[in-house]
């Protein structure tokens, strides 16, 4: 029978997936320019550089975030929800789908697919920020219960 925790694990292990692809990735980023630029239609020739630095700025945003997503996740296993650090790696979270955007969408103005990243991101930092906003409030009613006697 499927469990929350058996849903938390799960989490937990595409989280781990998705930080495993990220270093490949980034340890992979020279072939993989090269096969986007012998691959593409487009003309990209001396744009090597442009997807260097993207791929390694936005790899900051992403590791961020899945090493706060991480943690929040052990702590949802333990059944520890409204707690302040929740909030805070929710913030975390959100502020990385930001700034991978931010980056992403720079990135677009040299290769407009970038768009594909950077539409997304921002759509998934404002869920997370609300769900942030959700568990602050959680977090302040939990305090409030825990004075009332």
């Amino acid at each position: 029978m499927w469990s929350d925790q058996k849903s938390v694990l799960l989490s937990q292990i595409g989280v781990l997936f998705f930080a495993g692809v990220l270093l490949v990735v980034a340890f992979s980023a020279p072939w993989l320019v090269r096969w986007l630029i012998d691959f593409s239609r487009a003309d990209l020739q001396g744009t090597e550089v442009l997807f260097f630095v993207t791929i390694y700025i936005g790899f900051v945003p992403a590791a961020v975030l899945l090493y706060s997503l991480f943690r929040l996740l052990r702590r949802v296993a333990a059944k520890q929800m409204f707690l302040p650090e929740n909030v805070e790696h929710l913030r975390r979270i959100s502020w990385s789908c930001f700034l991978g955007a931010a980056v992403s969408l720079l990135a677009a103005f040299y290769y407009l697919p970038w768009l594909l990243v950077a539409v997304p991101a921002v759509f998934a930092g404002l869920i997370v920020r609300v769900i942030r906003n959700v568990v602050a409030l959680g977090v302040k009613l939990q305090h409030e219960s825990d004075r009332t006697i």
